[in-house]
């Protein structure tokens, strides 16, 4: 089973691009190293306070999958830094 998480992101305190960058680098390593996901900036790269991440998971079983994700929708909404505007979440099914 394939799982996607959507975090629509704003970044009130980034002033700039590069203040951006330092605020999702360090979810976006702890996502990848903890929990063994793909994750990146998939939309607003251009705009300094918003940010849109896609996170997929793999596992066997849907259950794992949704496990993952919920562990990392916990870490993003846990980083004072980001304030999530909205979340979304798919699944495919191998039939």
């Amino acid at each position: 089973m394939v799982g996607v998480l959507y975090v629509e992101l704003y970044l009130r305190q980034a002033r700039s691009l590069k203040d951006k960058r330092a605020a999702l680098r360090p979810v976006l390593d702890a996502s990848r190293r903890r929990y063994r996901v793909a994750i990146a900036e998939v939309d607003h790269q251009d705009l300094h306070r918003r940010a849109a991440l896609e996170v997929a998971a793999v596992a066997s079983s849907g259950h794992v999958v949704t496990e993952v994700l919920d562990a990392v929708e916990r870490l993003i909404w846990s980083t004072g830094e980001l304030e999530v505007l909205e979340t979304r979440r798919s699944y495919l099914e191998d039939e």
